[in-house]
């Protein structure tokens, strides 16, 4: 099982925890290497963002963590770089290319923030067709790499985070699953990545990881390289949920990386 995860939060965005305290409690882990990836900053929404003020704090705050402790443990310095965000996602170790809003017309739409802001937007851009507005969420997600430069996908599906419990928009659906299938192979063309991340479970959102299973049966088919991730906003979650991973990694003979120590 994977010693690594690459993808937290901290205080200096909408996590619970200082670096500190999470490299201190990877470390109690075992784990071998640990990377924060604060939020990158959104000028339309900043309430759960790193400041953009903020930013070289942050880069040093996580330099000086890699000399106190490099010796214990590999740390690295991440961001999880939004679609939309104008701040360049340079100065890191690595990228996590993450969508977390729809942009309509003038209109950032949050994608997990509640089901009510999708049939809104729907109503309001698609004629109220929600396949529509899943069809403009994969197809952003799919331009990930080319946008961000990033280094892993973030939670592919996370457009779903909430219908586990308001199953209005059906992910068997044929258009649905030509929506997600025409970014997957996208994103397996480009070679980053695809995270398994479990950060909706362990905030007690819902039951199964990102990617949905028959998503996960579809990048094993491909052979798409993925890498685990617990999404953690607090240091007591660090790592949640990876022998749940794992097994799915085997049940679907999925290709599990991690982030090369060559490259740092």
């Amino acid at each position: 099982m994977s010693k690594s995860d690459f993808h937290m939060h901290t205080v200096f965005c909408d996590g619970k925890n200082t670096p500190e305290e999470m490299v201190r409690a990877a470390m109690e882990k075992g784990m071998t290497a640990v990377g924060i990836s604060g939020h990158s900053y959104t000028w339309f929404d900043e309430s759960y963002c790193m400041a953009k003020e903020k930013l070289p704090a942050y880069r040093a705050e996580i330099a000086r963590l890699k000399e106190a402790y490099g010796d214990r443990i590999r740390v690295l310095c991440g961001i999880e770089q939004d679609f939309y965000s104008e701040e360049p996602a340079v100065g890191y170790d690595y990228v996590i290319g993450s969508v977390h809003y729809f942009r309509l017309g003038d209109e950032y739409v949050p994608v997990d923030e509640g089901n009510e802001n999708h049939r809104r937007a729907a109503g309001k851009y698609f004629g109220g067709d929600l396949y529509a507005l899943a069809e403009e969420y994969y197809r952003t997600v799919g331009l990930l790499p080319e946008k961000t430069g990033c280094d892993i996908v973030g939670h592919f599906d996370v457009l779903t985070k909430y219908y586990d419990s308001d199953p209005e928009l059906d992910v068997t659906h044929p258009r649905y699953r030509a929506a997600w299938r025409a970014a997957a192979d996208k994103l397996i063309a480009s070679g980053v990545p695809f995270e398994l991340n479990t950060g909706a479970i362990s905030r007690g959102v819902r039951k199964d990881p990102y990617p949905s299973e028959e998503i996960l049966a579809y990048l094993g088919q491909k052979g798409a390289p993925v890498i685990f991730s617990s999404d953690s906003h607090a240091a007591p979650n660090i790592l949640f949920g990876f022998d749940r991973l794992q097994a799915l990694a085997e049940t679907y003979g999925l290709r599990v990386v991690s982030l090369s120590p060559d490259r740092f």
